[in-house]
């Protein structure tokens, strides 16, 4: 299955590398391997995780982020992720 990361999620990816980045030097990249190794996991076994605001919600291994799907005509679109200690009403927010 195709995988496609939106611009958005993108822009999440770049903001989270920051913070870890900042909290020691190289944990911003290992933050940015680590949730595209988990992003690379949907390839198998998209749709298998729990609807959350409309959108599937793959908890990542590594750190305490949500990464959040759709799968739409055979292609995984990723349009979030989301630090998962984040109030739920701000998550709800961010993505409707």
């Amino acid at each position: 299955m195709k995988i496609e990361v939106l611009d958005e999620a993108e822009a999440d990816l770049a903001e989270g590398f920051e913070v870890y980045e900042r909290q020691s030097k190289g944990l911003g990249g290992y933050f940015v391997e680590s949730i595209l190794a988990d992003i690379k996991f949907l390839q198998n076994y998209a749709g298998f995780h729990t609807l959350h605001f409309g959108y599937y919600r793959l908890l990542a291994k590594r750190f305490p982020f949500g990464i959040y799907y759709r799968v739409e005509d055979h292609v995984v679109r990723v349009y979030a992720v989301l630090d998962a200690r984040r109030d739920p009403a701000w998550i709800r927010k961010r993505l409707v």
